[in-house]
């Protein structure tokens, strides 16, 4: 998908440089990648505190079955 966005050309050098990507595509790609990936690990933390825990599961038993 061809997308044009007017980016801050310093940010854009600093990115390949630093990560040393070949490409400003490869240095926005990953920058889009990371923020997914920290985006769905807030969402986790969020469930921090929300999951019940069960004392009495033995994950050992679970495992032998597979």
């Amino acid at each position: 998908m061809a997308t044009n966005l007017e980016l801050d050309d310093r940010l854009i050098r600093q990115a390949v440089k630093l990560g040393k990507h070949r490409t400003k595509k490869a240095a926005v790609t990953q920058a889009l990648t990371d923020y997914v990936s920290h985006l769905k690990q807030d969402g986790i933390l969020d469930m921090f505190g929300k999951v019940d825990f069960d004392p009495a599961y033995d994950y050992k038993r679970q495992r032998a079955r597979a």
